[in-house]
């Protein structure tokens, strides 16, 4: 995987192969932060990385200058992984955490201007991440939710849900806090 844009811009990461990740492919990360660049200023941004895994994602706010990235997995060797790769690159604005995504939900107080999140597409419980981020109301105003799913889950009928963009086999559902 690579650092598709901002500071570290192709940058190469190696994640090690133990790790019980499935990332999000390159040419999926440059589609979404394409339009993420159309939407959004990164400057000040803070973003919250469910099932953050290797951190791919992580990385990419962090390079194009988010002021802070919660991420946020219950695997401690990703986190170690996503820790010591952040030291390496300089990148001080990513904040991990071990913990359930669902009960970090649970318990969020915090405000968010970007969530996103990438389960195992095999999860039976997706949906109930979009409920728990808006039952809790932890996206700031004008927030959005994005959620990177398989092509057997459709979350088209939720609410706030805005469109879904397809790279592939990665799909990715949009929500906006308005």
């Amino acid at each position: 995987m690579r650092i598709i844009g901002g500071r570290h811009k192709g940058k190469q990461i190696h994640a090690p192969k133990n790790l019980p990740v499935r990332p999000t492919t390159d040419f999926a990360k440059e589609g979404l932060f394409n339009i993420l660049n159309n939407r959004i200023n990164f400057d000040g941004l803070i973003v919250l990385d469910l099932f953050c895994g290797t951190g791919n994602i992580s990385l990419e706010f962090a390079s194009r200058g988010a002021e802070k990235i919660y991420a946020i997995d219950k695997h401690s060797p990703c986190l170690f992984f996503l820790k010591d790769t952040a030291k390496q690159l300089q990148l001080p604005t990513i904040f991990t955490e071990r913990a359930d995504v669902f009960k970090y939900l649970e318990k969020s107080t915090g405000k968010y201007d970007v969530v996103f999140a990438d389960p195992p597409y095999e999860l039976d419980n997706i949906a109930s991440i979009h409920e728990l981020v808006f039952k809790n109301n932890i996206l700031a105003r004008e927030g959005l939710l994005i959620i990177e799913h398989g092509p057997r889950t459709d979350l088209s009928q939720c609410v706030n849900y805005t469109e879904t963009r397809k790279y592939g086999n990665v799909h990715f559902s949009f929500f906006s806090q308005s």
